[in-house]
């Protein structure tokens, strides 16, 4: 018996530590990925660009989540010959459609930012903790 694509597609569930889509939620839940896309969404970067904006990011971490998000298929890289060599990185049409949910997620974490670290404060001076 064959399996069609979207009963496979159906079959997905993420809590399922061996499902593609688990893997796919680790890989964009990354906060560097994150950053990126946030980053991306406005148009594209140069990767000089990019590393200015993500502060703090390492070079090795930067070029390994550039890389994984074009296997992906979220990003493209396109090499412009020049000299130096260009390289821009832009979102596909699939990165796009996570623009909202990543611009959602950051504005989350920066808008309650102090009501978590109220949250901290308190658990951490409780007895026993």
């Amino acid at each position: 018996m064959t399996t069609t694509r979207s009963e496979a597609h159906a079959a997905y569930d993420a809590y399922l530590a061996q499902c593609p889509a688990r893997h796919l939620l680790d890989r964009i839940s990354n906060k560097w990925v994150s950053l990126i896309v946030n980053a991306l969404a406005d148009g594209p970067q140069r990767y000089t660009e990019l590393s200015r904006i993500l502060v703090s990011v390492s070079q090795k971490m930067l070029t390994q989540s550039l890389r994984t998000l074009e296997r992906d298929g979220l990003v493209t890289r396109t090499v412009t010959p020049s000299v130096p060599v260009r390289v821009d990185y832009a979102l596909t049409s699939l990165g796009e459609s996570l623009v909202p949910v990543m611009r959602t997620i950051k504005a989350w974490a920066e808008e309650n930012m102090d009501e978590v670290l109220a949250a901290r404060s308190t658990y951490d001076a409780a007895p026993g903790v």
